[in-house]
């Protein structure tokens, strides 16, 4: 793997002594799965540090944005706490199939991903608020931010509700889709944690990834005739 491939796979946006925060590009698995890439994000992030990393979430592989890695075992720990007692803040946006939702509101309930079910597991409480973005011919453009953090969470809660992410092949079927994305239509664009040694407030915000930017600017339907902007 060459420094310039490398690179295509993440880009730095935070880094200090304690931690690390890249946006990931889509395609690439966080962590090594049974019969999948040993190519991960995990590997060349410790390659770029020249040292053990250790994440503290996960995204899907195609899932673009924001990932949060420590650089010490007890930082980890720490930005543990933090998801469990709800301190940290996660917004993505979506593309979404157009279906019968508020302007905002709430995804509440129980739920458990197919995993789980294999395995069985009982389905566990989930809460995310959301709010429409934007409008547009055959999808919309939402805004999520996951209370709670159950595996395929916003997937799952989505699809439910009948208005499934783009691109949603493991909670939808293509034939579900008037309007198709090139992968799952899913992305982190910000991130709000405490910082464990200084005690501040740290917030990180990227914009869109390339192709769903692209992937607006080739949708038909206006608002006053301009875009706003997303993120």
């Amino acid at each position: 793997m060459n420094e310039n491939k490398k690179n295509k796979a993440f880009r730095v946006v935070f880094e200090d002594d304690y931690i690390i925060v890249v946006d990931k590009v889509a395609k690439i698995l966080v962590q090594p799965a049974p019969g999948n890439d040993k190519l991960t994000l995990n590997a060349l992030l410790e390659k770029y540090a020249g040292r053990r990393l250790f994440p503290c979430h996960r995204l899907d592989r195609e899932t673009t944005g924001l990932i949060m890695y420590a650089k010490l075992s007890d930082i980890q720990a720490n930005i543990a706490r933090q998801f469990a007692s709800g301190e940290i803040i996660k917004k993505y946006i979506a593309f979404i199939k157009q279906g019968p939702l508020k302007k905002r509101g709430v995804f509440e309930g129980a739920i458990i991903d197919r995993q789980g079910k294999t395995f069985g597991e009982k389905p566990k409480q989930a809460r995310t608020l959301y709010r429409i973005v934007e409008k547009l011919q055959g999808f919309n453009v939402i805004e999520l931010k996951p209370l709670t953090g159950r595996t395929n969470q916003l997937r799952i809660q989505l699809a439910k509700a009948g208005c499934p992410i783009l691109g949603e092949t493991k909670y939808a079927f293509r034939r579900d889709f008037s309007v198709r994305f090139k992968r799952l239509g899913l992305h982190a664009f910000y991130l709000s944690f405490i910082h464990p040694v200084s005690k501040d407030r740290v917030e990180v915000k990227i914009g869109l990834a390339q192709d769903m930017k692209r992937f607006l600017s080739e949708a038909t339907t206006f608002q006053d005739g301009r875009r706003r902007k997303v993120v």
